[in-house]
């Protein structure tokens, strides 16, 4: 999820099954045959072959049989499903989830391959990444299914909840019960930015938007587990006239995926960021455009239940000599252009967060109280929609309203009045969609990075991008 700068598949997986519960747990094991533990060969057929014999003439022998131990059936691997439905800790039952791309530290930083210290702060923090590989596993597996199924004609809506349900059912929280959604679940709404859009829409209550072939759709995903939050996006296009616009941003931020490490400075790898987004043209309708880093986008440190830390990371060389230090979680984002490369606030707003800093407000109205204690019970800190007070029952405010249509949209507009003063109150931030110049396209591409002690751990990083 982008933060705006201010103005100054895995395939599926054959592992053991587990009847753990879902929590912040989950690990890998490898599918065994447990041997039976019955008799050899040499001494079954022994017995096979003891005879009794019978006293008088012409007696018959008789074969004493003696039946032969069947082998215990072990429960065989459980497979992933398709659409994906087994919970991730039911596939990787230990503790053990499959780890991101590690990197490790080149120049003054190599020690810290081997240096002791390193080492042991590395596996104190074994519940901090074990939450994290969970959260990239769930999401590598959902957003590998919507790669292979989002397909023109389809409603934005439509993409949106099948995404979110998706990784609801495989963290185990379906985020209904009071405070669920805060153990594990969406780190934000779902972004599906189209054309211009280059950030922080997605769909809210009756909207009726559909996927057209010639739409550029940024798909931006966040899961969570235990607040540790998992933020990556990649973009869609069913025209070839824009894979060169795609390869530019994926380009960039793998750029910058690959130069992040300790000590390295904001201002100079926004520099080399924007030199590999650069270097790119697009040709659309015979006009040949150049990809234009976004400049008011960057990506940002993630804290815990909280998105957007306090570093950003530019698409543009700057001043900043900010450093980057050793544990810092950093979601490297970058958005190119074919229009000015400059963004603006447009449109309806469906992406909103309770503020860290939030001051106690006295609240008049009783409604903006009752939302503002949903949002602390089942959000925290962590962004939400409208659509997501939607599940919670805000119907319960529709006291009179019988016609369906009305029904909807007399709950969107009270919503939205209730989170308007919330916002004018200093309590809740809200997040307008960012837009370039009608008629332009956008992209973008985010992994999460780890800056661990000892090594860099590219934590979503999957066989898609």
């Amino acid at each position: 999820m982008a933060a705006k700068i201010p103005a100054d598949e895995h395939k599926a997986l054959d592992i053991n099954a587990s009847g753990n519960k879902i929590s912040s747990s989950g690990g890998t094991t490898n599918a065994t045959t447990e041997q039976s533990d019955g008799e050899s060969d040499d001494e079954a057929d022994k017995h096979a072959n003891e005879v009794t014999a019978t006293a008088g003439e012409g007696g018959a022998k008789k074969r004493k049989n003696k039946k032969k131990n069947k082998k215990k059936k072990r429960k065989g691997p459980t497979l992933q499903t398709d659409p994906p439905s087994v919970l991730i800790s039911q596939l990787f039952p230990d503790n053990n989830y499959p780890r991101g791309e590690e990197v490790q530290y080149e120049n003054e930083n190599r020690y810290r391959i081997t240096d002791e210290e390193k080492r042991h702060l590395d596996h104190i923090n074994s519940d901090f990444l074990t939450d994290y590989r969970q959260a990239a596993e769930t999401h590598r597996q959902v957003r590998q299914r919507a790669q292979k199924n989002i397909k023109p004609g389809q409603t934005l809506t439509e993409i949106a909840t099948g995404i979110e349900d998706s990784v609801r059912r495989l963290v185990g929280h379906d985020g209904l019960s009071e405070g669920d959604g805060i153990i594990a679940g969406m780190g934000f709404p779902t972004g599906l930015n189209l054309d211009e859009i280059a950030a922080h829409y997605s769909p809210n209550a009756g909207c009726k938007s559909v996927l057209q072939q010639d739409n550029v759709m940024k798909v931006d995903i966040g899961v969570h587990v235990n607040g540790r939050i998992v933020d990556s996006a990649f973009t869609m296009a069913f025209n070839p006239t824009y894979d060169n616009l795609l390869a530019a941003v994926k380009d960039a931020t793998n750029t910058g995926v690959r130069e992040a490490g300790i000590d390295v400075r904001l201002g100079e790898l926004g520099g080399l960021i924007q030199e590999a987004m650069e270097s790119y043209e697009c040709e659309i309708n015979g006009t040949t455009d150049p990809i234009k880093p976004i400049a008011g986008l960057s990506g940002h440190t993630i804290l815990p239940y909280s998105i957007h830390g306090s570093k950003r990371v530019p698409s543009v060389k700057t001043d900043d000599t900010t450093k980057m230090e050793e544990g810092d979680v950093f979601a490297i984002e970058t958005f190119g252009s074919t229009g000015t490369g400059r963004v603006h606030n447009q449109g309806e707003v469906s992406h909103y967060a309770l503020r860290r800093d939030a001051p106690k407000v006295n609240l008049h109205l009783s409604s903006a109280k009752s939302l503002l204690n949903t949002i602390k019970k089942n959000f925290s800190t962590i962004p939400f929609c409208q659509r997501y007070l939607d599940r919670l029952g805000q119907e319960k405010y529709l006291l009179g309203v019988r016609n369906p249509q009305s029904r909807v949209m007399y709950l969107k507009c009270l919503t939205t009045r209730q989170l308007n003063n919330l916002v004018k109150s200093g309590i809740v931030e809200d997040y307008p969609p960012l837009v370039d110049q009608k008629g332009s396209y956008t992209a973008q591409f985010e992994h999460t990075i780890l800056l661990r002690p000892t090594v860099k751990e590219v934590i979503s990083r999957g066989e898609d991008y």
